[in-house]
């Protein structure tokens, strides 16, 4: 039995659950071919978007698409779902929240009111409505400000991560990857590592060598070893410099799961970083990794379509008041997203979609060398995300991942996107570039008699 249908053409649509009809009005993208999930035709997609600007966003609170018995995620979506802060756009439909978030009047103060009141679901909706440039606008109107040894999300500001992986964890490269993205100007989102091997002492050899050349150059930012949270407090326990505590997180119970993590153990991650108290301008200890796609290939997302998975991901990341929140945007491969549109369509979702639940969203602009992609379609991406105010971007060696072998984003390409765009690093991070003779006024400086301040110090770090 149908609960939606329309005509498009000479044909009737029919939708019978909220679930399906979801899926069937999002975007093509080969996950959901993959999964069943997608709709047969454009013309059945378009019949779904129609029925779905019809619903009111009132009845995502109540027709639930995972059950709240036997998931966790759920549970934590209602409970913590603020009525009060929902109250200016409980009385409208998915079609006019979306005309609400269009209007001039709907500005940065307004919406980081309204986020508490938002789900998952609302948001994973009305972005199915919206074109690419709606994404943008929006995107571009949420303003997430957080901080720890330095403050990011600021109107103005781009920061970068600095992603100085090496495939064996070997210090010397990974020492000269940092210097190199410090002389760029990179590293004012966080100096983090995807350790090759993920063992409590391996963490504890790549925290202690940025943790000293954090401490030596007083440099304002964080580290970050991009191990299993339960590494992570393993090496606080044994007394490791630990400043972001990282994990990779799902929208599904059953999906934390098979990534070995619950809400309560990441509860206790959190604690733990707290306690150590090593933020200086802010406490946001949690860096959180995100991907269209995981749920699905964890057989776990109760025949939802992967965007929708996605953004449910990020109720979980707001429970824990991160700093970063990165979506590895096309980093899962082609049977997730095929090609250079799908990664740049959901590249600019995830970003909005995240922003619009409060959270300070970034994005690793990449591609598996198998994917129907290629650099042009990342500097359209790029290019995009910028002017869509995202908070950080990746800075890879040469752009290419010598560790976990993907494509991102080079040193160079920060510079070309706060020059176009008139950004700047963190604040406290563009004074401390100036103090250190690598850069002024956003422009970078050549080397004094061969050397930059940083590199003056004779003794090795």
């Amino acid at each position: 039995m149908s609960r939606w249908s329309c005509n498009v053409g000479a044909t009737r649509h029919a939708f019978g659950s909220l679930r399906e009809l979801m899926a069937k009005a999002t975007p093509l993208r080969s996950g959901d071919v993959l999964a069943g999930t997608a709709a047969a035709s454009a013309e059945e997609r378009v019949a779904a978007q129609l029925c779905l600007a019809d619903v009111p966003l009132a009845l995502f609170l109540d027709d639930l698409l995972v059950p709240y018995e036997t998931d966790e995620v759920t549970r934590l979506i209602i409970d913590t779902h603020d009525r009060a802060a929902f109250a200016p756009v409980a009385d409208l439909t998915v079609g006019g929240f979306r005309d609400w978030l269009l209007r001039y009047e709907t500005d940065a103060p307004g919406l980081t009111a309204l986020a508490p009141g938002l789900t998952p679901e609302m948001v994973a909706a009305v972005s199915k409505l919206m074109s690419n440039q709606d994404l943008i606008l929006v995107g571009q109107k949420c303003r997430v400000v957080t901080a720890f040894r330095n403050t990011l999300g600021l109107p103005g500001r781009l920061a970068v991560r600095l992603q100085p992986n090496h495939p064996t964890d070997d210090p010397q490269g990974i020492a000269a990857s940092i210097l190199d993205g410090l002389l760029y100007g990179c590293g004012d989102a966080v100096i983090g590592i995807n350790p090759a091997t993920d063992s409590v002492p391996a963490m504890e050899t790549l925290l202690r060598l940025i943790d000293e050349l954090i401490r030596r150059y007083e440099i304002p930012t964080q580290s970050c070893i991009l191990a299993h949270v339960t590494t992570a407090i393993q090496a606080m326990n044994r007394g490791a410099p630990v400043d972001l505590v990282f994990q990779s997180i799902t929208g599904t119970e059953a999906a934390n799961k098979s990534f070995g993590i619950t809400l309560s153990l990441l509860a206790e991650a959190r604690a733990a970083a707290l306690s150590l108290k090593r933020g200086t301008v802010g406490d946001n200890v949690m860096y959180f990794e995100t991907g269209q796609g995981s749920c699905l290939s964890a057989n776990a997302h109760h025949g939802l379509d992967q965007q929708t998975c996605e953004v449910r991901a990020y109720a979980v990341a707001r429970a824990f008041k991160p700093l970063l929140v990165n979506t590895v945007v096309g980093f899962i491969g082609p049977e997730y997203l095929y090609d250079g549109k799908q990664i740049i369509r959901a590249g600019l979702e995830d970003h909005c979609c995240g922003k619009l639940l409060g959270l300070p969203m970034g994005c690793d602009v990449c591609y598996t060398n198998h994917a129907e992609a290629d650099q042009d379609d990342m500097d359209n991406l790029l290019t995009l995300l910028g002017v869509a105010g995202c908070n950080f971007i990746m800075g890879v060696p040469g752009a290419d991942d010598i560790m976990l072998g993907y494509q991102s984003t080079s040193f160079h390409d920060s510079h070309y996107l706060r020059q176009v765009l008139g950004l700047k690093p963190a604040p406290e991070f563009e004074s401390w570039l100036e103090k250190m003779r690598i850069a002024t006024d956003g422009r970078m400086l050549l080397p004094v008699d061969g050397k930059h301040a940083l590199l003056a110090d004779s003794k090795p770090f």
